[in-house]
């Protein structure tokens, strides 16, 4: 299988703004994709773009709510039942430094959507992966996993809720869950890579900046003349989506194009397996 060809099926989870750049790329290589998003207006608008830029109306959208797990069983099913094949599934979709907020099944909403979202949503649909082999899992992490910890006494940060904390945390969980996967997943030919897409200006940040003191928001003024466009941070997704050179590659982290050595936390196996027992626990898979 080379990936992008007509017959290939690709699951592109959310992340409009980043998400369908992205979704051009792969649908103008020829890709069947199916972009699951919360927002179906908004979804079908980008939707509408891609099928107008490529010329191909092979594009499907449909409803998926991370922060349910209930949405995210309905979409695996629907999937299943609908699809013959997956070769590419991106979990691209996130909320940042958002208030104290808890999912639709009680979570602390980061950890709940940026992580707990696709860890399942993943392993439901990991038989129609291996069906498919070689396929892969791109997992979108950040930077911010270099000063995250994940607090296994308190995953929901209920006794000391904070944004930042909270957000570091879920993109470190994106790396140890993408090298626990990669293990898992040895001798099947389904391989999974993370990867930095850069600081973007997308609308991530919207959580984030009003609540800064107006000094700190005229200090981050300099630092948009840095900030990558969506196309610029779609590369990196596409990279390890696509790149044939990466098709034996697993269990990696990747930035701009390139491999980069995880921070150390990142790197830990033995944290990597415990979260992927207690995210198996919370989400009630065996």
């Amino acid at each position: 299988m080379i990936y992008g060809e007509p017959c290939s099926t690709v699951v592109f989870v959310e992340g409009l703004m980043v998400g369908h750049k992205t979704f051009i790329n792969l649908h103008c290589s020829g890709a069947r994709v199916i972009l699951a998003c919360r927002d179906m207006g908004r979804a079908n608008r980008a939707a509408d773009e891609v099928r107008k830029r490529s010329g191909n109306g092979n594009v499907i959208v449909k409803m998926l709510d991370l922060a349910s797990l209930q949405s995210v069983r309905a979409l695996a099913k629907d999937v299943q039942q609908a699809e013959e094949r997956l070769d590419i599934l991106i979990n691209n979709a996130g909320i940042m430094m958002c208030p104290q907020w808890k999912t639709e099944d009680g979570f602390e909403m980061q950890f709940g959507v940026n992580h707990l979202g696709h860890f399942l949503l993943t392993n439901l649909l990991l038989d129609l992966l291996k069906k498919s082999a070689p396929s892969r899992v791109v997992n979108v992490s950040s930077l911010a996993h270099e000063t995250g910890k994940i607090n296994f006494d308190d995953i929901n940060l209920e006794k000391n809720y904070d944004a930042h904390t909270s957000y570091r945390q879920s993109k470190l969980a994106n790396v140890l869950f993408t090298r626990e996967l990669a293990v898992r997943l040895k001798g099947t030919e389904v391989t999974t890579n993370a990867l930095h897409p850069g600081v973007i200006h997308t609308e991530l940040g919207r959580h984030l900046l009003p609540s800064l003191p107006l000094w700190k928001r005229l200090l981050f003024l300099p630092l948009f003349f840095f900030v990558k466009t969506p196309w610029q941070g779609a590369q990196t997704t596409i990279y390890c989506a696509v790149n044939e050179s990466l098709q034996n590659t697993s269990g990696l982290y990747y930035s701009d194009c390139a491999p980069k050595e995880a921070a150390p936390q990142g790197r830990d196996d033995a944290a990597a397996r415990r979260l992927w027992d207690l995210s198996a626990s919370m989400v009630g898979l065996a």
